[in-house]
């Protein structure tokens, strides 16, 4: 199986390429072949036994989906985006990359002969925009309310016709916040979630930038591989026709955030949060959904953590060494 990761250099791509590098494959089936595209060269996983070929490519630019499909990869997991505060703040860069990078993609796709690949497109629950109901099932209208969200329904809807006209085999994710996100900040309007806790495990202080009330719907990096290796190997038959899938996860409040975080690493961790109010990105996140009901991926087979304990560990086993400040 040859297998093509457009974003490979970001933290899930690395985490699952690195996974397919351990395993030898995806859910068991063998990949002999890896091309891992980015806007900066991405790096070969260690042990992977197979050929790698590795693209600084910029997928905003109309040459470059042609050249990532030429070698008619099996499967093309598409985790390139520009992330939530980025493409609010920007609206012609989200737009040139989030759509009509996606676009040029599919189109890439559609324009060779006897093609027909599985396209794995990692979505966003910012597809949804208040009013919410108590929980979010899998009926519930695609209304997002900012630039990033709109964009990523848009390469929803695109995923969904090019399948059912058999351009390829489509399945669109809709994560949930990652949290723990390892590394350093990015421009994500949701990067606190993850700050809280990753900073005060590693002994540094963190800013809170909302109220402990705001609730929103998370899952473990960990959790995200595991799904993008399922969505990338599944029988798609059981989908139907319609192809994006709320992905599972935990609701939980900042404040049930920090009492984990406390359970695990003490109060001297939790007095290393800084509350800092910050008007814009409350407003933002309050816009958000705050739990779901995730039938349909649950019934397919899709998991993710059930307790913030759960996250916090998984952060500490992967990325810590299993041991925290």
């Amino acid at each position: 199986m040859h297998v093509t990761i457009i974003g490979a250099a970001g933290m899930i791509g690395r985490k699952l390429t690195q996974r397919i590098a351990d395993t030898g494959g995806l859910s068991g089936q063998p990949v002999t072949a890896l091309t891992l595209a980015d806007v900066v060269a991405p790096s070969p996983p260690e042990g992977f036994a197979g050929t790698v070929t590795l693209e600084a490519v910029d997928l905003s630019d109309p040459a470059t989906a042609p050249r990532l499909v030429a070698a008619k990869p099996d499967v093309i997991i598409h985790l390139a985006a520009i992330v939530s505060g980025e493409a609010e703040q920007d609206f012609d860069k989200g737009y040139r990359i989030n759509l009509d990078g996606t676009r040029w993609l599919f189109d890439a796709i559609r324009a060779q002969k006897d093609y027909c690949p599985r396209v794995v497109f990692t979505s966003s629950i910012a597809v949804f925009g208040a009013p919410f109901p108590e929980r979010i099932d899998d009926t519930f209208l695609t209304a997002p309310l900012t630039s990033y969200g709109t964009q990523k329904a848009m390469g929803e809807l695109l995923l969904q016709d090019y399948t059912r006209r058999g351009i390829f085999d489509g399945i669109a994710l809709r994560l949930p916040t990652i949290c723990i996100r390892p590394g350093t900040p990015n421009l994500a309007a949701s990067g606190f979630f993850s700050g809280i806790l990753r900073e005060p495990l590693a002994g540094q202080e963190a800013i809170l930038p909302v109220p402990d009330s705001v609730r929103h719907w998370h899952a473990s990096p960990r959790a995200a591989v595991g799904f993008l290796e399922k969505a990338a190997t599944m029988d798609t038959a059981p989908i139907g026709q319609r192809r994006a899938l709320n992905m599972p996860g935990l609701s939980a409040t900042v404040a049930e955030q920090i009492e984990a975080l406390r359970a695990i690493a003490g109060d001297k961790a939790v007095a290393l949060i800084k509350p800092r109010p910050d008007a814009a990105i409350t407003k933002i996140v309050e816009g958000w959904p705050q739990d779901f009901d995730p039938a349909r991926a649950r019934t397919l087979g899709f998991e993710a953590e059930t307790s913030f304990e759960q996250i916090i560990r998984v952060h500490i086993e992967d990325e810590l060494g299993g041991r925290i400040a």
